[in-house]
């Protein structure tokens, strides 16, 4: 990193663990809040998430305007379906202030198609599986095989790491230095993290955004320049953008480097959640290690699974482009609708007893990726790596178990959700 950067540098896992603090919210069990809820009433009229003390995509515009809340498996999933009637562009002047340019998530329509349709095929499967093997010898041989001898480790800290590595060689980033991506991954969290409602920690953290916004910036600039110059060649989501025409017209550098910083948050942060979850799940339901164990065909299932009973997105934010009506309660156009997907993925009338968590319940859409236009555009991406990691935790740990000396893991969060440490020894 150049010396002109130093300043602006931004420790990886204390930016991790401030956007867990800042989305964690208040002691409210969250499920049992919705469950009381969707039992009560279908519709909630009011600003429900503030509750739990946590910010949404909506930033500052937060409880500026008529709010509802459904918390039912099929009104979200009308919802989150239906792009045009249910908009994001709002996201601009909340979450996306901190990117400054294209910014994905706050498209709609035509231009959203178009973008999305430019991206996808940086992330389906058939690219992502050439990956495969890189992804697991990076696991095995930069990860895990080095700490096999210690029989002993805090899995969060692979788990925080690797997302990182991966993606951001997807993304068409170097990635033989670690120190770089790990400070472009703690600039992106930091932009997360100035999403922040609490007004005695909002002047720091947003003090921090703008930096991580600049630093990442730069950072990018060398990447576009540098690829730019070689024929921006590459199947990696810069190598794509530089290609891309896009309304007639290919992208300028500041459009390039816009959007790919604004897919960086999602980029590791989120997979690391994930993989919290799955393993916690995985190390604390009796029975479920040795079936995974002894049948790795499971570890889809498992995966599946886990997004619908521990989404690591609680809610998603919408604003109404019309009049609608749900349940008799009429919506006003220009309103925000919380999709509590968090409730939706535990709704009596969409799953059989949807509190317990069961891998061999019928497969069902959930929404643990999103849904709709707007479905997470990582997610192959996320299966592959926590897939291959998984694998990999049970071919070197042998007689893999939670470390009976520190506290379990616990996920836990009113925004984003997993455990903060997975303490395992083996033998």
């Amino acid at each position: 990193m150049s010396a002109s950067r130093t300043d602006t540098a931004i420790d990886l896992k204390s930016a991790y663990a401030a956007v867990s603090a800042t989305y964690l919210g208040t002691s409210l069990d969250i499920h049992a809040v919705c469950r009381e809820q969707r039992l009560k009433s279908p519709v909630y009229q009011g600003d429900f998430i503030t509750q739990f003390g946590v910010p949404t995509n909506a930033g500052i515009q937060q409880g500026t305007r008529p709010t509802f809340a459904l918390f039912k498996y099929q009104d979200v999933m009308a919802v989150l379906r239906d792009g045009n009637t249910y908009t994001s562009g709002f996201i601009a002047e909340g979450l996306g202030a901190f990117f400054d340019g294209l910014v994905i998530l706050a498209m709609d329509g035509e231009p959203h198609r178009k973008v999305r349709a430019l991206l996808q095929p940086a992330f389906m499967p058939e690219s992502v599986n050439k990956w495969r093997g890189q992804i697991d010898e990076v696991i095995r041989k930069g990860f895990l095989e080095p700490l096999v001898p210690e029989k002993k480790a805090d899995l969060m800290q692979f788990g925080l790491e690797l997302p990182i590595r991966i993606m951001y060689a997807l993304m068409g980033f170097p990635s033989d230095d670690p120190s770089k991506y790990k400070q472009y991954a703690a600039w992106a969290l930091a932009m997360v993290g100035g999403n922040q409602i609490d007004p005695e920690k909002m002047a720091d953290a947003r003090q921090k955004a703008g930096i991580a916004v600049k630093g990442l910036y730069d950072a990018i600039q060398d990447v576009v320049v540098r690829r730019r110059a070689e024929g921006s060649q590459g199947d990696d989501v810069v190598g794509r953008l530089l290609r891309a025409e896009f309304e007639g017209r290919t992208l300028d550098d500041h459009e390039v480097i816009t959007f790919t910083r604004s897919l960086l948050p999602a980029a590791g942060e989120t997979t690391t959640r994930m993989f919290s979850s799955v393993m916690t799940l995985l190390l604390t339901t009796p029975g479920l290690l040795e079936r995974v164990r002894a049948d790795r065909s499971l570890i889809a299932k498992l995966m599946d699974e886990t997004a619908r009973f521990e989404p690591v997105a609680t809610f998603k934010v919408r604003e109404t482009a019309k009049d609608v009506e749900f349940h008799g309660v009429k919506i006003p156009k220009g309103s925000f609708v919380q999709c509590m997907v968090v409730s939706a993925n535990r709704d009596e009338d969409a799953f059989e007893n949807p509190e317990v968590f069961d891998i061999d319940r019928k497969l069902k859409p959930a929404f643990g990726f999103g849904f709709g236009p707007h479905m997470c555009i990582g997610q192959f991406i996320a299966k592959v790596e926590i897939s291959c990691s998984v694998n990999a935790i049970l071919d070197l740990f042998p007689n893999l178990r939670l470390d009976p000396s520190q506290p379990a893991p616990v996920i836990e969060g009113a925004q984003l959700r997993g455990a903060a440490s997975l303490p395992v020894i083996w033998d």
